[in-house]
């Protein structure tokens, strides 16, 4: 939120210093030659200040993903407040998109404190390939409602079949609606998860739209994160939209009830948090501010339970063997502190690092044996975790 006061402020600093320029021209010109250099002397300090308070305080992307959900509560009862009192929300969203206003409301029902602002709801979504249809409407409301200083936009089921053109125009059409209305927060949204893995469109579209994401310090709703992971930590990066691994967990636990669009109703209670646990961080809330104890969470996404050749999955197996080269693929996640690297070992033996996302390592040298591959992530304190499997690799 501070972050956004800052653009605020100075695009209304630039905007003062402009209509002062424009009174000079009533002055004489010995007074203008002073009137304008104290102008500018101040204007620059002014900006230069703010550019510095915008990029130290906020510089970080927010991303409101499974641990997200699984922090809800640990957040302040003071943000509940501010985040009902603060925030007026146009969401954009079909049938999927609606299972965050499902979790929200089921939310509000177990516990009254976790009142959500004003929505003003819009049956439209994310569209396919390359479609930006929805941008003229977002740009008409704020235009009328200037109590508006939050957007969502969600998607349906346009990220599985679009391409990386299509992504990056909806990326940019985001940007755009960002620097034309900078006291609005813009929340971005991946995919919901439609059963075809890690060698699927689906998981290659969301992955650019999180790299962009974490490159860029934008605020992002992982849809799809928040569906592949269960409370206890297991990852189902084959999993679809329906949840199947919630019937199971919800069997031996306690779930609420309530009506979920094409799912479980405990992923759309999953995402009432996560989207709780976001607004809170925009509305201020530090998680880090305490001592951060809790170790990340990592798995090796790609090569895993299947027959690989030259990094193209052919068929699942109940073991993994790789035939040519393969590109590792790792997920690693840390809500309280961020990732800060990934180490990748094959037998004991350090053979990459990765710093920025996607996590990933090309492993190209020939062999013939059974391997070891092990994956260690650091959070930005010091906490790690790891994830190792065996596999054979031919060639």
């Amino acid at each position: 939120m501070i972050k956004l006061i800052s653009k605020v402020l100075i695009q209304n600093s630039i905007e003062m210093n402009v209509s002062l320029i424009d009174r000079m021209g009533t002055m004489n010109n010995e007074f203008i030659g002073k009137y304008s250099k104290m102008v500018l002397v101040i204007s620059f300090f002014f900006i230069i200040g703010l550019f510095f308070c915008t990029f130290s305080i906020d510089a970080e992307p927010i991303i409101a993903d499974h641990e997200a959900a699984a922090n809800f509560e640990n957040i302040p009862d003071e943000y509940l407040s501010s985040v009902h009192d603060d925030f007026h929300i146009y969401y954009g969203h079909t049938s999927h998109g609606s299972q965050i206003m499902t979790g929200i409301h089921t939310i509000e029902l177990l516990n009254s404190s976790y009142d959500p602002p004003f929505f003003h709801e819009v049956g439209d979504d994310l569209g396919h390939n390359g479609d930006v249809s929805w941008v003229p409407d977002i740009r008409n409301y704020l235009d009328a409602t200037p109590a508006c200083n939050m957007v969502m936009m969600s998607w349906c089921g346009g990220c599985s079949d679009n391409t990386e053109e299509g992504i990056n125009t909806y990326l940019d059409a985001f940007t755009q609606l960002e620097l034309d209305y900078p006291q609005v927060t813009f929340v971005y949204m991946t995919g919901h998860l439609d059963g075809t893995g890690a060698a699927g469109n689906l998981y290659a579209r969301n992955n650019q739209i999180r790299a962009f994401c974490n490159v860029n310090d934008k605020i992002l709703f992982d849809f799809a994160d928040i569906e592949s992971w269960d409370p206890d930590g297991n990852y189902y990066p084959d999993d679809s939209d329906a949840c199947n691994w919630c019937y199971e967990w919800c069997s031996s636990n306690d779930c609420p009830e309530c009506g979920c669009a094409h799912s479980h109703c405990f992923n759309c209670y999953l995402k009432g948090k996560a989207w709780w646990w976001m607004t809170a961080r925009v509305s201020g809330w530090n998680q880090t501010g305490g001592n951060d104890t809790i170790p990340p969470t990592v798995s090796i996404v790609v090569p895993k339970h299947g027959l690989y050749l030259n990094n193209q999955k052919l068929f699942p197996l109940f073991t993994t063997v790789i035939i040519g080269f393969v590109e590792v693929q790792v997920m690693a996640t840390d809500v309280d502190s961020g990732i800060s690297q990934i180490e990748f070992f094959v037998d004991g033996t350090n053979v990459a690092t990765s710093t920025n996302y996607p996590y990933q390592w090309l492993w190209d040298s020939k062999s013939f044996k059974i391997h070891t591959l092990q994956v260690i992530a650091y959070d930005s304190v010091g906490n790690q975790a790891s994830d190792e499997i065996s596999l054979l690799k031919i060639l």
